[in-house]
This record gives structure tokens, C-alpha cells and sequence, in this order.
């Protein structure tokens, strides 16, 4: 049996790109299709764009602090929408050149398509309806928005997709989520001059956080002006002259200009016709894999959040790299899916690597929890109210650190250094013994010896 290609590579994100690419440094001949652009969700719709918003919002923190360093600002500083969102526009389509410079470098054939699987081995361009044979096949189409809750009047509201690019800056925003999306746009837009209201279905933010983090960061958001309605989702949104008017499940209407959904993400799954080439998926669409990224058909993989294991943009690259490495390189390279280091960028923002307190309270019977919380030395000029929380869960028993968690300026920058350190089974001794670098917040992590908690298992 001939084929066109050794692997044709379906989708063009960070996963999709990083396997077409090393697979085509061992010899591979390499196909990879994307309909849209070259880049994916974090180059162009995510990790980028969003992170460019982030360090704009900050600014308004800096101006508001620059007088307690002697500064005077002499006028009310202003921000244009329309500069921002041209700046990010040309940043993230010069980053999609250059995932595509160094695809074709490599010598991957590109094409700029929609495709679909009609058999094990078989893909179907959309575009011009050309059929290509491949020995392996490999998914990475990532994950789309979900659009809920289905309520009357959901076709007025967007998704994270559209966030960016609105032609109009919202003087009033509704976001609708407590994850970790939901929270970076409404710190975001709470920062560049909107009124901000977050409504959500729990009691409380980021479900599955330490709850020290959850709660400090609540209330951070509630400084900056966040409107938090917890347990109170909409129930119906009507377009009006004067705006968007939502009708809350506690019977109160609020109006305004723009509502983000940004209630989580779904495996991209939908048309791909895996269905026709046999392929297993679980309830939510996600594409079912081992640990060497296979699906139960020997020559379709899948990487990234199509498989929906753990769904960052370092993990899907991993697994790319891990699958052409064991399926073109001859090594045999598996993924572990633990201590994997994490930032969420709010502002303050949260660092997080290993074991939240409840998690590891369930797996170890004694845990001992090392906490602080205290004034950063910036804002004992600035005036500024903000606090950060440093928290560092061990292991009572073995003195191993099982977890890290950070609320403040820099945690994720922190949280990739300990990330090092928790995957080598560092024990609290470790950080003790650390030289602390002065005068910084992070000095904190090494100078703190005492234990504040113990938890013990009942025998």
C-alpha cells in the first residue's frame, strides 16, 4: 500500500506544530493542515493576546502608584481600545509567520485547509477535495468555547474567541464563569476602564485551587472593583436600546454592553469524522489516548486538549514533542501529567505547582502547611492595600514539598522555578537551607520555617 505522507498532522497549534516539526527532523515526510491560522489557540485567540492585555491593564496600577515614588503625572493618563487590539493584531500575526517559517524550514508540507478523516488512513482536504493517504495520522485540533448556560437571548452574548478584537471597548461587562478564563478577562477589562460584573454557578472561583488562593484572590478581585455574583447565573438576556438586559436567577436585571461566556472549553472534536475511521471518545467529545498518545485505531494519535488530560499549552507541546519522539525518533518517551507548574494571570496573579492542602490532606496522613501572608514592599510606598500569600504544602511525615502556592506580582515567573524544585522531590530542608535573595517577595519561600498548620489523619 503507498502513501502520500508518513504523518499528516491535523491542526496547527502548539501541539500539532511542535510533533509535524521534530517528526520531520527525524526524516518523517510531514503533511499538517489548518483552516484558520498557523499559531492555534494561544498564538492567536489565548496565551498571547491575552497575556499583551494583561501587561496593558497593569498600567493603570503603575500610573496610580507612581506618586507614592515621587512622581507626578500631569494629566489623568487615557486608554484607546483601537491602539491595543492593532498592536496585538500585528504581534500575534508575526508570531503565526513564524510558526510557519519554521514548519516549512523544516520541511513540512503546509496547507492552508480544512481536513477530515474518512478512514483509518485516509484524510480529505475541504478546500479542493484531495484525498491523502498517511501511515499515521495525528489529531491536535484543540478546544473550543462552550456556549452556556442555554438560556433566551445567548446569540447576543461572545466568547473568549471574539473578547479580543471587539470594535467597541465595553464600559460594562458581564462575564459569566469562575474558571480561570472568566477571571483573567475580568481583571483584565476591571483594570483597562470597565465596570465589571462576574456571575458563576458555584459559591465560589477556580474549582480545584487551594482554597487560601481561591479566597485571597476573591477578595483581590473585589478590590479592583469586581462585581461578584456567586451562585447566580442569568436566566435570560434581551438586546435593548440602552444595552444587554440580563435577568439574574435572584430576579435582578442589570444592563450591559457586552457579556462574556466563558464557562469552559470543549474538545474540537465535532466533524472531524472520527466517527468513520472507528475512533473512541468519551461523554464531552474528548479523544480517548494511552500514554503514548494512541487511540484505540493503531495509526490515529491525538495530542493536546482534544484528549482533554490537562489542557495548557506546555502539556499539549510535551506530548507533541513525546509522540514523534517514541513514533519517528525511535526513543520511547511518555508523558508524566503531574506536578505540572501553572499561572493564572489575574492581577494579583496566581503561581501553582503540586498538591493544593486538600488534595493532599485525601493522599498523606500528616500534612504540614507553611503559610504567610504579607504587605509587598512596593506598596509600603504606593499606599497600595494589596496582599501576597505564599503557601507551601509537605509532606509531615517524609519532609518532601508536595505543593506550592503563590498569590502576588510574579507568581508565575516563581512557580516555573518551583516546578524544578517539586519535581525533584525537594524536601522542605531543601528550601530551608536556600540562600534567600534580598530584598524580594520570593525570599519569603526560603525563610519560611514555621509550621503554622498540621493536619494528622485519624489511625
Amino acid at each position: 500500500m503507498s502513501f502520500d505522507v508518513d504523518l499528516f498532522v491535523i491542526g496547527g497549534g502548539s501541539g500539532g506544530v511542535r510533533a509535524a516539526r521534530i517528526a520531520a527532523g527525524y526524516g518523517a515526510s510531514v503533511m499538517i493542515a489548518e483552516e484558520y491560522r498557523m499559531g492555534g489557540t494561544c498564538v492567536i485567540r489565548g496565551c498571547v493576546p491575552k497575556k499583551l492585555y494583561v501587561y496593558a491593564s497593569r498600567f493603570a496600577d503603575d500610573f496610580a502608584d507612581a506618586a507614592g515614588f515621587g512622581w507626578t503625572i500631569p494629566q489623568k493618563p487615557s486608554f484607546h481600545w483601537p491602539t491595543l487590539v492593532a498592536a496585538k493584531e500585528k504581534e500575534i500575526s508575526r508570531l503565526s509567520q513564524i510558526y510557519g517559517n519554521n514548519l516549512a524550514k523544516a520541511g513540512v508540507q503546509i496547507v492552508d485547509s480544512r481536513a477530515e478523516i474518512e478512514d483509518a488512513q485516509t484524510i480529505v482536504l475541504k478546500k479542493d477535495g484531495r484525498r491523502i493517504r498517511a501511515k499515521k495520522i495525528l489529531v491536535a485540533t484543540g478546544a473550543t468555547p462552550v456556549l452556556e448556560p442555554a438560556i433566551p437571548g445567548l446569540e447576543h452574548a461572545i466568547s473568549s474567541n471574539e473578547i479580543f478584537d471587539l470594535p467597541v471597548f465595553p464600559q460594562r461587562l458581564l462575564v459569566i464563569g469562575a474558571g480561570y478564563i472568566a477571571l483573567e478577562f475580568a481583571s483584565v477589562f476591571a483594570r483597562l476602564g470597565s465596570q465589571v460584573t462576574l456571575a458563576f454557578r458555584a459559591e465560589n472561583i477556580l474549582r480545584g485551587f487551594d482554597e487560601d488562593i481561591r479566597q485571597g484572590l476573591r477578595v483581590e478581585l473585589q478590590h479592583a472593583g469586581i462585581d461578584i455574583l456567586a451562585a447566580n447565573l442569568p436566566q435570560s438576556i434581551e438586546k435593548r436600546a440602552d444595552g444587554l438586559a440580563v435577568i439574574f436567577a435572584n430576579g435582578e436585571t442589570r444592563v450591559v454592553d457586552q457579556i462574556l461566556l466563558a464557562t469552559g472549553r470543549r474538545p474540537h472534536t465535532i466533524g472531524l469524522g472520527l466517527e468513520k475511521a472507528g475512533v473512541e471518545m468519551d461523554s464531552v467529545g474528548a479523544i480517548k489516548v494511552d500514554a503514548h498518545s494512541r487511540t484505540n485505531v493503531a495509526s490515529i494519535f491525538a495530542v493536546g486538549d482534544v484528549t482533554n488530560r490537562v489542557n495548557l499549552t506546555p502539556v499539549a507541546i510535551r506530548e507533541g514533542h513525546a509522540f514523534a519522539d517514541t513514533q519517528f525518533g525511535g526513543k520511547d518517551v511518555v508523558v508524566t501529567h503531574t506536578d505540572i507548574p501553572t499561572a493564572v494571570f489575574t492581577t494579583p496573579e496566581i503561581g501553582t505547582v503540586g498538591m493544593s492542602e486538600t488534595q493532599a490532606r485525601e493522599m498523606f496522613d500528616v500534612v504540614d502547611i507553611y503559610k504567610t501572608s504579607f504587605r509587598p514592599m512596593k506598596a509600603t510606598l504606593s499606599g497600595r492595600t494589596e496582599k501576597v500569600l505564599m503557601k507551601i504544602v509537605v509532606d509531615g511525615k517524609t519532609d518532601r514539598v508536595l505543593g506550592v502556592h503563590i498569590l502576588g506580582h510574579e507568581a508565575g515567573e516563581m512557580a516555573q522555578l518551583l516546578g524544578i524544585a517539586v519535581k525533584l522531590r525537594a524536601n522542605k530542608a531543601d528550601f530551608d537551607a536556600t540562600f534567600a535573595v534580598h530584598p524580594t517577595a520570593a525570599e519569603e519561600l526560603v525563610t519560611l520555617r514555621t509550621r503554622t498548620e498540621r493536619h494528622e489523619r485519624p489511625l
